[in-house]
């Protein structure tokens, strides 16, 4: 990409942001249900699921994590540590796209085991992550590691716990550790946690991120993987190397207008 190219880019991204990553931008999104929460480990839960779930229309995505909550009576973190077995049967008729009771109850143990031995999720997502690693790519793959790890787990619910190991774009996970990593002054995304810095998060690829980032020539390969997430974070860098990630706000933005030059 030429400077005068590169130039004209950035000066869209940077217009963009500021249309989009403001808190009107919540009430549509996904990431209007971790922000129902002001407790951390709500946030997390709350944030963690909505983005799980994040396929399909936001308002249906939106609904559902509502139905998902009311369950658990709007106290996620609570119910994770406190709720009875005979309580886990009002989850068993919870369905989303192909995310069904099975997944939903192995979740509910996962985070019962987890925040019995450490207070934030930040930590899985610490375990496998390299130090001075430039981005979270062994996070994630420690991640997968750690959720997958009980005898009671039903393999049917790895599909929904990405990997780059199976060249995943980990769109969904990407965009979770957006919502908790990132801290601006806009309020939109939490900036809860603060041993993954904003410079190690990977683009998440949707398909609008992906379409406008390759008409934009900030992607070029062509297949939509995780080393394509790596590529589009990577051009993003060079615009923001401290916080590359502020431009999913600008290429979301741009792909639901419609953007097509």
């Amino acid at each position: 990409m030429d400077k005068n190219k590169k130039n004209d880019v950035l000066d869209l991204l940077e217009e963009k942001v500021l249309q989009y990553n403001r808190p009107d931008f919540i009430a549509h999104d996904p990431i209007v249900i971790p922000h129902q929460y002001s407790l951390p480990q709500d946030i997390e839960i709350a944030g963690f699921w909505a983005a799980i779930l994040a396929w399909g229309q936001r308002k249906t995505i939106i609904n559902k994590c509502q139905e998902l909550f009311g369950l658990m009576d709007h106290a996620p973190y609570d119910f994770i540590l406190h709720h009875q077995e005979s309580d886990l049967k009002r989850f068993l008729n919870f369905k989303h796209r192909t995310f069904n009771a099975t997944d939903t109850l192995y979740f509910i143990h996962f985070f019962q085991q987890h925040y019995l031995q450490y207070d934030s999720l930040e930590d899985a997502f610490l375990i496998g992550q390299e130090t001075g690693a430039q981005t979270v790519e062994s996070g994630l793959i420690g991640f997968q590691r750690v959720f997958t790890d009980s005898e009671y787990f039903p393999d049917r619910t790895r599909k929904h716990i990405a990997s780059p190991l199976r060249k995943s774009s980990c769109k969904r996970l990407n965009m979770f550790l957006r919502w908790m990593v990132r801290q601006d002054e806009q309020g939109v995304d939490f900036g809860l946690w603060k041993r993954i810095r904003p410079h190690q998060l990977v683009c998440p690829c949707d398909v609008h991120v992906d379409r406008v980032g390759r008409l934009l020539g900030l992607i070029k390969r062509p297949v939509t993987d995780w080393q394509t997430a790596l590529e589009l974070t990577a051009s993003l860098r060079e615009f923001s190397p401290d916080d590359p990630v502020k431009y999913d706000f600008a290429l979301f933005g741009l792909g639901i207008e419609g953007f097509a030059s």
